[in-house]
């Protein structure tokens, strides 16, 4: 909890809009927007059960014990609840566990804030276009190709459209829109992106799959420019 303090001040220093710390499913968190308003939310893992946090980046300006260890929940919003539920229920394996107002707690596996989805049923904004602040897609974690390849078959004996079986090169994917509007990825864990370079300059320049080699000089030109070294620098602690 005392984390989300750190960021509510931190937040205010550099001027990001948020609505301070609130109390959403018993635990406490804060909403934020970035510059294409593209909302976000940090929640407070101290009273989190289920799935473990991971490791923070360890060299970063963020005091340890205030940094960030993990993504999760999901956060869909959504004008048929009904619809989306029995997809997460009966196709997803997910569980209700929890409803606050129209905000409706969805968990899987051990639970925790790093195996949910939380979904606002809201019936009055427009139907969302995709641009700038918008999410394309969300993934879920599976461990190999022969896990994906059982949701897969299980999509299919559903009979909801999906992609199939999709080689990233860097991992292996299937897509599925389990409702209009929202598209769910299943993504694998491996290979990862250490089979082409090593860690020591992993995140240096930037990884294209092989099929994409060929255009480098003309993606390079379209990609905004990011300091690819930041990640490897030590900063000196808030």
């Amino acid at each position: 909890d005392a984390a989300l303090e750190y960021w509510v001040k931190r937040f205010d220093r550099l001027q990001v809009k948020h609505t301070g710390i609130e109390i959403q499913f018993g635990k406490k968190a804060v909403s934020f927007t970035d510059f294409d308003d593209q909302q976000y939310q940090l929640i407070s893992d101290e009273l989190n059960k289920g799935i473990a946090s991971g490791i923070p980046w360890q060299k970063g300006p963020v005091p340890l014990q205030y940094a960030i260890t993990g993504l999760g929940p999901l956060f869909v919003r959504i004008s048929n609840l009904a619809a989306l539920k029995a997809m997460l229920v009966s196709a997803l394996r997910f569980r209700e566990t929890a409803q606050e107002g129209y905000f409706h707690l969805f968990e899987m596996g051990e639970g925790g804030n790093g195996a949910s989805v939380i979904v606002e049923e809201n019936t009055e904004l427009p139907e969302a276009r995709q641009g700038f602040g918008t999410v394309h897609h969300a993934a879920f974690r599976v461990e190999d190709s022969n896990e994906l390849q059982e949701w897969i078959a299980w999509l299919n004996q559903l009979r909801l459209p999906n992609s199939g079986f999709v080689d990233r090169f860097f991992f292996q994917s299937l897509y599925a829109r389990v409702v209009p509007q929202i598209l769910f990825e299943f993504a694998t864990d491996g290979p990862g992106f250490m089979g082409d370079e090593p860690y020591e300059t992993l995140g240096e320049k930037l990884s294209l799959p092989p099929f994409l080699e060929p255009q480098r000089e003309q993606i390079e030109k379209l990609v905004r420019p990011i300091d690819t070294l930041r990640s490897t620098k030590e900063f000196i602690k808030e």
